[in-house]
This record gives structure tokens, sequence and C-alpha cells, in this order.
């Protein structure tokens, strides 16, 4: 079902949000490539948008704005994994050798967040909800269906998500070095080694997949609206996928699933 109707069990990607220096013209791309509705918020939330597909939130935009004499954050798309307690979870995360990047805070009552890092580098969100849960819908085409952990050292980062925020991972059957990370014997998303075709200075890293009707088609919008591919359609066990990048710069792969694995 691909309407979300009940919280997220802790650990389990519940949320993806962009950073983008235009954020206008970042919300206009993603409603012409995957057909999403949003605009720029009120000042009181600091104009973040919560995009919809099919009336229900699906992503959030923001712009990046730089924050106390820092260097603005950088145009990627951000991965939050949910939590019963953020507090408690930003504290396992430092006691398991992550970093906390921006510390636990209030987002109006919506919930409690904070930004972290893996030991090796890899920058994701926590996310605890109050009155919003998350994505409202997954799984379907426009919508998010798979996070990917990419990481420069895969028995570090399996030891730290293990303490950290209790997500398993166990080899993929039929994928070469490919493994499952699962939450109560469920998989919630993958992690693998940094693939060789990445530039050899690519840190670790999050990627977000959206499920699209044609991947094939999907990569022309996006080069079409400016964006590029990193890397062409191709032929995998889950379907027909590709890696992209927006205008300004944001990473995230398509995928068109074979049946078997939409859910």
């Amino acid at each position: 079902m691909p309407d979300v109707t009940s919280p997220y069990q802790p650990g389990t990607p519940c949320w993806v949000d962009l950073a983008a220096p235009d954020q206008q013209a970042a919300i206009d791309f993603y409603a012409n490539v995957f057909g999403w509705t949003g605009e720029i918020g009120p000042p009181e939330t600091g104009g973040y948008a919560v995009c919809q597909l099919k009336g229900r939130p699906v992503a959030g935009i923001m712009a990046a704005i730089a924050m106390d004499n820092q260097p603005p954050p950088p145009t990627v798309w951000t991965t939050y994994l949910a939590a019963d307690d953020a507090d408690t979870a930003a504290e396992a995360v430092s006691k398991a050798g992550g970093t906390i990047l921006m510390p636990v805070t209030d987002v109006m009552s919506l919930g409690r967040m904070c930004i972290a890092a893996d030991p090796t580098g890899a920058v994701f969100g926590v996310w605890q909800a109050v009155d919003f849960p998350g994505a409202g819908i997954v799984n379907e085409h426009g919508a998010l269906i798979w996070n990917e952990l990419n990481t420069t050292d895969r028995s570090a980062a399996a030891a730290f998500y293990r303490a950290a925020l209790g997500i398993e991972n166990v080899p993929l059957q039929g994928a070469d070095n490919y493994y499952a990370l699962k939450v109560k014997d469920r998989a919630v998303g993958g992690m693998q080694p940094m693939s060789e075709q990445m530039a050899p200075d690519t840190p670790s890293h999050w990627l977000a997949y959206f499920s699209v009707a044609d991947t094939d088609r999907t990569v022309e919008k996006v080069t079409a609206a400016g964006g590029a591919a990193l890397q062409q359609p191709f032929d995998m066990m889950a379907g027909r996928m590709a890696v992209v990048t927006d205008p300004q710069g944001a990473t995230f792969a398509v995928i068109t699933p074979n049946p078997l694995n939409q859910g």
C-alpha cells in the first residue's frame, strides 16, 4: 500500500528533503519531473516547502541559507531516519562514533530533529515525529521508494547503524557486495561499498531513489530541464534505474521497479 497510515518504525527512512540555492527553481524542476505540487512556505517555517503527490506529503525543499557565518549547506538530498526520541538517538549516535552536525531542535509541533554524520562521513537526519510522521506516500511512481548508503567503510558503517539506531544489515541474495538494511527483519534500505564508477573523492553518502513509470523517459525529462545523467538507464535485479543530478547539482536515483519489487 503506497499510502503511509502508521508511524515509521525507529531506524526506518521516513523523509527526504533538499537544500537548494534557488528554492523555487527546485520546486519547479521536481514538479515537472515527478508531478509534485508545492510552494514556498510561510516565514515562520523558514519558507520550507512540503511537496505533495496526490495530496500527500512526499518530500521537502528548502532554501540553502548560510547560518552564523558558515558556508551554505551543500545541494543534496538528505535522508531522515525515524526515532522514538531524538535526544536519545543523538546520544547514541555520538556514543557509536558519529558526529552531531546540528543539535536536536523542535520543528514547531511537527517533531524534533537533528542532523548527524556517521563515522565514514555520510550525513543523515534523525526525525522524532509528533504531529508529522514523515512521507505520507511511498513506493509509488513519483514517490520515494528506496534509500541507499554508499560508504567508504562498510564494516564501520554497519557497526555504527546497528549500535546507534538498531538497523541491522544482511547480504542481499543475488546481489554482489550489496547489503539490505533491516528494521525488525524488514528491508528498509540498502548499503554498499563505494562504487568504482564514482569519482575517487566522492564522500560516503545516502542516495534517495524515486519510483518512476519509465526510467528512460524520466532521464530525458531531467536532462531537458537542465539536469544530467551520472549513470544512464540500466537494468538490474530490482528494475531499470539511473542516477542523475538536478540543475543545481543534487544527486538522486530513479527506478522503474520490477513488479515483484513494488510494495
